[in-house]
């Protein structure tokens, strides 16, 4: 089901040709073309992001990459191999780090050169990115990936025990992780506090979101105005809104990576 949920979204992104006349005589056209080769990074460690693998190899099957090489690091769990085949990648090679990236950008004996890097990973994947990004002679990125984030807008009518997990998914992700509630409700933020170490309690990784909730907020707003003022100034990487009418929020949203609507969208 996610596979095809992607293949649906990305297929409705595909670009048709413009041509156009702009004035007698002068045709102006526009033709969009796949990268030829790709490198997909998946990082692994204690919590393998197959995912990330459907969010990049899907999209680079539907534009028509010729090539596409993934590289994750050693050893490769099996739901990103899993993954990977679902997503017909070919080629899969057993390299993490900054090695990884160094590989993709000028090639080895075994991984092939690709024209462009795609995936998150540590400091040292996104300062090898860069460093490749900014030679004549080493590869394009996607963009430095920071650390995760995630900021929730929530009123009475949230469910305390979703926002927790919606907070925790993303603070059990790294330590440098930041998560945010904002809510006009002091009573919902009691709630979801209590929540938060509830489910902590049970996290196979609640050392790591510890560390990152000790530097995240729950935070009593005036209204829900000042929620959303808070949040295009904060500009998170992922916005849930978790409100009786999510949607009428939305006209107002000027600065996020993606937006959730209600309680099911993003568990």
């Amino acid at each position: 089901a996610a596979v095809k949920n992607i293949e649906t979204f990305h297929s409705a992104q595909t670009l048709p040709p413009v041509d156009v006349e702009t004035q007698p005589g002068v045709r102006c056209q526009q033709v969009t073309r796949p990268v030829a080769s790709v490198g997909l990074y998946i990082p692994g460690g204690s919590a393998p992001l197959f995912s990330t693998v459907l969010m990049l190899a899907t999209p680079a099957r539907i534009a028509g990459c010729q090539n596409v090489v993934l590289c994750s690091p050693p050893p490769i769990a099996d739901e990103i191999l899993y993954a990977a085949q679902l997503c017909g990648v070919q080629e899969i090679f057993n390299v993490g780090g900054a090695q990884a990236i160094a590989a993709l950008a000028f090639g080895s004996e075994s991984v092939p050169k690709v024209d462009k890097i795609f995936g998150p990973g540590n400091a040292f994947v996104t300062e090898a990115k860069r460093q490749v990004s900014q030679r004549l002679d080493g590869a394009a990125i996607d963009m430095p990936a920071g650390p995760s984030e995630v900021l929730v807008i929530a009123d009475s009518g949230a469910t305390p025990d979703f926002v927790a997990s919606d907070l925790l998914s993303q603070a059990e992700h790294g330590p440098d992780s930041q998560v945010i509630l904002l809510t006009p409700d002091a009573d919902i933020a009691r709630k979801v506090a209590e929540a938060v170490e509830r489910q902590l309690a049970e996290l196979p990784r609640a050392d790591t979101a510890r560390q990152a909730l000790s530097a995240s907020r729950l935070i009593v707003t005036k209204d829900l105005a000042q929620c959303v003022a808070i949040s295009n100034q904060y500009g998170p990487e992922h916005l849930i809104i978790q409100t009786r009418n999510a949607r009428d929020l939305v006209d107002a949203i000027t600065s996020a990576g993606s937006v959730f609507l209600g309680d099911w969208s993003r568990r």
